[in-house]
């Protein structure tokens, strides 16, 4: 796998650095908690997961999520959505997603959860 170097200054003490999927973690949180059309001259960034969150849990909207996790991926060339899940909590989302690294062989299971409660987008 290449070596992705970034910085990180989010709940981070001391060493600001980030290496590698650490650094494509930090990427997807910050790419799902923007909320689209709020980033000023920059309208079409961010997702419309969070407008999704208030709708009925259909099948209609949750193939609307799914579609906007693969397009938020999708914009990130170093990793492939591989699979993706999605569970209705009492307080927001819960997406479980499976990427790999393109450069590499490497895959992750990741969790993100979409807190309307607390407005916040969590990987983990």
């Amino acid at each position: 796998m290449a070596t992705f170097i970034g910085f990180n200054t989010q709940n981070q003490y001391g060493k600001f650095t980030l290496l590698d999927f650490q650094l494509i973690k930090r990427d997807l949180a910050n790419a799902f908690n923007i909320q689209q059309g709020t980033l000023p001259g920059r309208p079409a960034v961010g997702t419309i997961i969070w407008s999704l969150l208030f709708e009925n849990q259909s099948a209609e909207a949750q193939n609307a999520i799914l579609a906007e996790v693969q397009r938020i991926i999708g914009l990130d060339p170093r990793i492939a959505l591989t699979q993706a899940n999605i569970y209705p909590q009492d307080n927001g989302v819960l997406i479980e997603i499976q990427v790999q690294t393109v450069p590499g062989q490497t895959a992750q299971f990741l969790q993100v959860f979409f807190d309307q409660q607390n407005n916040l987008a969590t990987v983990s």
